[in-house]
């Protein structure tokens, strides 16, 4: 398993690099686009949604990502576009109150859904701010974007390490037996020595960034174990099987769901401070 996993890293890692920084920006929002709507089928998969039912959502998440992809031609670098960061501003507000109030009551608890209209609406949720800062951040920088992405890359590996080699402390048994609290601790050592330097090198005050990295670690963890619960109420291991080793889009990108949109959140506020 961890052959594949590498492997796959070797595979995908270069491939997203050059079209991070290659590609003009349409053409990134485009690709990320694409993603996101193999991600949405597999959420429709883990929603048990009929064929039919599945195209629909599809083309309707297409429709919606094409009349974003052409009512947000503005750049949010450019100060202007007030009513666009403004917009931005506050759907990372709800991200993160969504994902630090709501979804840890909802692990609590467990609840599964069973209509399947919220659960296209839960998708979308989940999935299309995700895109967006996506596309925003890399409008922003592409290496803004690979830094906060690298966080969460360094995070997960170093859970899964630690937790293979300390690990004895369950985190949610009920929902992913094999995330334990040692994992999370040396995933927290680890964002931690990536935060120390990051501040070094771009001149961040060290409190701040040490602040928002421990957030963004905690959102991290709250992606990855959401995921897992939807994954266990659907009776499945991995939401597909695309990528060797990993699993599906949706289990490489789950961490990033309630990250990326956050850290858009903390760019706007700079921005506006």
């Amino acid at each position: 398993m961890l052959k594949k996993r590498v492997l796959t890293a070797l595979v995908l890692v270069p491939s997203f690099l050059a079209t991070l920084f290659l590609l003009p920006n349409l053409w990134w929002a485009i690709l990320m686009l694409a993603i996101t709507l193999v991600a949405l089928q597999e959420w429709a998969n883990l929603a048990k949604f009929h064929k039919n039912q599945t195209a629909i959502y599809l083309i309707l998440s297409l429709v919606v990502g094409v009349v974003s992809m052409y009512l947000g031609r503005v750049q949010i670098q450019e100060p202007e576009d007030a009513i666009f960061q403004i917009f931005s501003l506050y759907a990372g507000m709800a991200s993160v109150v969504f994902w630090l109030i709501f979804v840890p009551v909802w692990l609590l608890k467990q609840f599964q859904i069973k209509n399947k209209v919220l659960m296209a609406v839960l998708g979308w949720l989940l999935l299309l701010p995700l895109w967006g800062a996506l596309v925003s951040l890399a409008q922003v920088s592409p290496r803004t974007l690979l830094g906060f992405m690298l966080l969460v890359w360094i995070a997960d590996t170093a859970a899964y390490f630690a937790g293979k080699q300390f690990g004895k402390h369950k985190l949610a048994p009920t929902i992913s037996p094999g995330k334990t609290w040692e994992g999370v601790l040396g995933a927290l050592l680890a964002v931690s020595v990536y935060a120390v330097l990051v501040a070094q090198y771009v001149h961040l005050n060290m409190i701040n960034t040490l602040a928002a990295s421990t957030l963004l670690l905690g959102l991290s963890v709250m992606g990855d174990l959401f995921e897992s619960m939807m994954k266990r109420q659907a009776g499945v291991k991995d939401s597909g099987n695309l990528l060797p080793g990993h699993g599906g889009v949706l289990d490489r990108i789950d961490a990033l769901t309630s990250t990326l949109p956050a850290a858009l959140l903390l760019i706007l506020l700079i921005n506006f401070n």
